[in-house]
C-alpha cells in the first residue's frame, strides 16, 4: 500500500464523538463525491462516485452513527454513460431529505451548489469541523507523495470557489497552501514537509505523522552527510589544485632561476614542499627548522609564484 493509501486508512478509522464534527466530515464527503440519482418510480437515491474502500466504509459509518441509518446492503451501481461507478448510500425522499438538510444542502440543487461554490461556513464554524472537514477531503480526493521521494500533499477540486474555500481553511491554520490549474482541475497543495507534517495533526493521522516524520529524519541525516562529503571533497580539490600549482612554480624556479638564488627561508620553503607534496600548509610548517604557522607558509609560497611569474613573463 501507498504511503497516502495508509494515510487514508488511518482517517477511515478516525470517527469524532461529536455530531456536528461529523456533519462536517459528512458534509465533506457529499461535497466532492456525492451524486444525485432518481429510480424508475421517481425516488430520489443519494450516491457516492468512488471505489475506495476506506471513504465508503467511513461514510457508512458516519450514516449510522449520525442519522442511526441501516445501510444494508452494500449497492453498487455503473453509469455506462461518464464511465463512473457508483454506490448507493441511501433511496428514498426522507432519508435522502434527513441527510441533505443535516450538511444544508437541502436537495439536488442544494447539493450541486456546494459541490461548485463550498459548503456552508456554518458547518466549519468550530475549529474541530474544520478538522474533520480536511479529514473528510483527503479521504475523498486528497493525496501524498512517498514521502522517502519527496514532500508534497495535494486535494484536488473540480471548482475554483471550492478550491479557494478549502486553501483558506487550510491557511487558517497557519499552514501555507497554494492552488495550481492542472489540466481541468483545480489543485490545492502543500510542498513543505513542515506544512505537511502540521496537517496531518490537524487531520489527526498521528501514525501517518510519526512515520512521515521518521522519513524526514532519515532524509536530513542522509542530505546532511552528503554535504559535508561534498564539502570535504572540494576542500580536498582545491588543496590538490593548489599544491599541484605551487609544485609547478617550484620546479620553474629551480630549473631557471636556481635555489642557490633564493634566501635561505624561501629555499626550505621549496625543498619541504618538493618533499611533501600532499601535506596541508600547517603541517609543512611545522616541518621546518624554524617552524611557521600557515600564514607563514601561505606568504613564502606566494613569493615563489611570484618569482615563477616573472620567470614565465
Amino acid at each position: 500500500m501507498s504511503f497516502s493509501g495508509e494515510v487514508k486508512e488511518e482517517l477511515s478509522r478516525q470517527i469524532s464523538t461529536s455530531r456536528h464534527c461529523q456533519l462536517a466530515e459528512m458534509a465533506a464527503i457529499l461535497c466532492f463525491l456525492g451524486r444525485w440519482r432518481t429510480t424508475a418510480e421517481g425516488s430520489p437515491v443519494l450516491c457516492l462516485q468512488t471505489e475506495n474502500e476506506a471513504v465508503i466504509r467511513k461514510c457508512f459509518t458516519l450514516l449510522e452513527k449520525t442519522y442511526n441509518i441501516d445501510t444494508g446492503i452494500l449497492e453498487t451501481g455503473y453509469d455506462e454513460g461518464k464511465g463512473h461507478t457508483y454506490i448507493t448510500i441511501a433511496e428514498g425522499r426522507e432519508k435522502v431529505t434527513k441527510i441533505l438538510q443535516s450538511v444544508r444542502m437541502n436537495d439536488e440543487e442544494g447539493m450541486a451548489k456546494a459541490q461548485k461554490k463550498g459548503i456552508n461556513p456554518l458547518l466549519i464554524k468550530n475549529v474541530c469541523c474544520k478538522r474533520a472537514f480536511l479529514r473528510g477531503v483527503f479521504l475523498c480526493v486528497g493525496s501524498m507523495s512517498d514521502p522517502e521521494k519527496s514532500y508534497h500533499l495535494e486535494f484536488v477540486c473540480t471548482d475554483k470557489e471550492g478550491a479557494e474555500q478549502l486553501r483558506q481553511m487550510i491557511q487558517g491554520f497557519d499552514i501555507e497552501a497554494k492552488i495550481v490549474i492542472r489540466k481541468k482541475y483545480y489543485v490545492v497543495y502543500l510542498k513543505e514537509g513542515a506544512g505537511i507534517v502540521d496537517l496531518l495533526n490537524i487531520m489527526e493521522a498521528h501514525i501517518s505523522l510519526m512515520n512521515f516524520e521518521n522519513y524526514r529524519i532519515v532524509k536530513e541525516v542522509r542530505n546532511s552527510i552528503n554535504r559535508k562529503v561534498n564539502c570535504e571533497t572540494a576542500n580536498i580539490t582545491k588543496t590538490v589544485n593548489a599544491s599541484t600549482k605551487q609544485i609547478e612554480d617550484i620546479l620553474l624556479v629551480r630549473d631557471h632561476y636556481g635555489f642557490q638564488n633564493l634566501p635561505d627561508s624561501l629555499r626550505e620553503t621549496a625543498e619541504i614542499r618538493l618533499q611533501y607534496p600532499d601535506d596541508t600548509l600547517k603541517e609543512l610548517g611545522q616541518k621546518l627548522d624554524f617552524p611557521v604557522g600557515k600564514s607563514g607558509m601561505n606568504h613564502r609560497l606566494r613569493k615563489l609564484s611570484e618569482i615563477a611569474d616573472k620567470i614565465r613573463g
